[in-house]
C-alpha cells in the first residue's frame, strides 16, 4: 500500500471509481460551461477529470499535501481548473453561484451541508453529493430533530437517488453509501435574508422535541391563533413537534411574523 500510496482506511478517502456514479453526478448536478463548480475533497481526481470537461471554472479543494501535488501534476495544462491545499473546513467558497459535484469526506459531512445550505444558501443553487447512507438518511427521516434539517428542506429540494455499494469506491468503505441531488427551490416562502431569524425559531421550537406542537407554540401564538393554525396547515396540535414538515414550520413562521413580529422567546 505505501509503494502505490493507496489510502487507508482509517484517513477515510475512499476515491470514485465507479465510471457509472460519476456519470450520474454530474448530469444531475445540470453543469453548464459558465458554472462554477466545487469538487470538495477532490482526492486523486477521479472525478475531476471529467468536471473540466464539463466546465470552464473548477475548484478542486484537497487537504493532502501529496494528493494535491498529484493533482497539480496531472492536470498541470487545464486552465479551468483551480486547486486548493485547505481543508474544506477553513476554506472561503467564493460569494458567487455556484454548483457542487463532490464525494465528500464523510467525516466532516454535517460541515459541508452545513456550509453549502446554510451559511452559502444565497449562493448554492445545485449539486449532487455522493455521502454515507446513514447520513443521507438523516436528511429525509420522518421525525426532524435537527433544526438544520428542516433549513434544507425549507430552501432546496433534496432527493436520495440510490444507495452506492462500497465497491464503488478504492479501496471499498465499510459503510454504505448514497447519491443525494440537491436544488435550490425556485421560489422558497421564506426570504433568504430572513435566514437567521428563521434558524432561531427553528432552534425554538425544537429545543424540546417532545413537547406536542400545542404546547411549543403556545409560547409565540394564542390558542385561537394556535386552532387557526391547526386548521389552515393541517397541525396535529397533540403530535411532537418533530413531525411537522418544513412547510409547517416555515409556515407557522411566517404567521409569527404577522402576529408577533418582536424577538423570538428564550
Amino acid at each position: 500500500m505505501k509503494k502505490n500510496k493507496v489510502p487507508v482506511r482509517f484517513t477515510g478517502q475512499h476515491f470514485t471509481v465507479d465510471s457509472g456514479l460519476i456519470k450520474d453526478s454530474i448530469r444531475l448536478a445540470e453543469i453548464q460551461k459558465n458554472d462554477l463548480v466545487l469538487d470538495i475533497g477532490a482526492g486523486k481526481g477521479f472525478l475531476t477529470v471529467h468536471l473540466v470537461r464539463h466546465s470552464e471554472n473548477v475548484i478542486a479543494i484537497e487537504n493532502d499535501p501529496r494528493l494535491v501535488a498529484k493533482l497539480r501534476s496531472k492536470f498541470a495544462l487545464n486552465k479551468n481548473l483551480t486547486i486548493i491545499e485547505s481543508d474544506f473546513r477553513t476554506f472561503s467558497i467564493p460569494q458567487r453561484r455556484f454548483k457542487v459535484v463532490s464525494n465528500i469526506p464523510y467525516g466532516i459531512t454535517s460541515h459541508i451541508l452545513r456550509s453549502l445550505m446554510f451559511h452559502n444558501v444565497e449562493f448554492f443553487v445545485k449539486g449532487s453529493l455522493v455521502m454515507q447512507l446513514q447520513s443521507a438518511q438523516k436528511l429525509f427521516q420522518r421525525n426532524i430533530f435537527n433544526p438544520y434539517v428542516v433549513f434544507y428542506h425549507t430552501f432546496f429540494d433534496l432527493r436520495l437517488v440510490y444507495t452506492v455499494p462500497p465497491d464503488s469506491f478504492m479501496p471499498p468503505p465499510t459503510v454504505q453509501s448514497a447519491l443525494v441531488k440537491i436544488s435550490k427551490k425556485q421560489s422558497p416562502r421564506i426570504s433568504i435574508g430572513m435566514k437567521e431569524k428563521y434558524f432561531d425559531f427553528l432552534c425554538f421550537i425544537l429545543k424540546f422535541p417532545d413537547l406536542p406542537v400545542r404546547t411549543a407554540l403556545k409560547k409565540i401564538f394564542r390558542k385561537r391563533q394556535i386552532r387557526e393554525l391547526s386548521e389552515r396547515y393541517g397541525l396535529n396540535p397533540d403530535e411532537a413537534v418533530t413531525h411537522l414538515s418544513s412547510e409547517q414550520f416555515s409556515n407557522c413562521f411566517i404567521e409569527m411574523l404577522k402576529v408577533a413580529p418582536g424577538q423570538i422567546p428564550s
